[in-house]
């Protein structure tokens, strides 16, 4: 694992006490993107309730599992899925930054849809192919 998705995990398991030891490579890949979508939800909320140290605290979390998703993917095989995983990324850590400079909820919104999006589609993906490494 990258120093990057290694970083991820930390960033999860300090709000999650579950432990990941046994979580297969899919799974883990799962709680991270859960991790970020949570951990934006909490940023509007520290927003709407004007605390900026914790929608600091929360957007900066956000994006390090977003890094650490991001440190990942594989780009040794040819396709696009991968370099376009790594730009989506890339704009999420953009819009977040933003978001947090400018107390933009509609920028969370976005960047958790995204999140969301993602998370659905890698829900999807066959047992076969989870075992298999795909």
């Amino acid at each position: 694992m990258t120093n990057l998705a290694l970083n991820a995990v930390d960033q999860y398991q300090s709000a999650d006490n579950s432990s990941i030891e046994y979580a297969d490579p899919h799974e883990l890949i799962l709680r991270l993107m859960n991790g970020a979508i949570e951990r934006i939800a909490q940023a509007k909320g520290a927003i709407q309730h004007g605390t900026v140290k914790q929608k600091g605290e929360c957007i900066g979390k956000a994006i390090s599992i977003i890094g650490g998703l991001d440190g990942c993917l594989d780009h040794s095989h040819e396709g696009d899925l991968s370099h376009n995983l790594s730009s989506l990324y890339e704009y999420m850590v953009i819009t977040l930054t933003q978001a947090n400079i400018s107390d933009d909820i509609a920028k969370l919104n976005e960047t958790s849809d995204l999140l969301f999006q993602i998370k659905s589609a890698w829900e999807q993906i066959p047992e076969y192919a989870r075992s298999a490494g795909a």
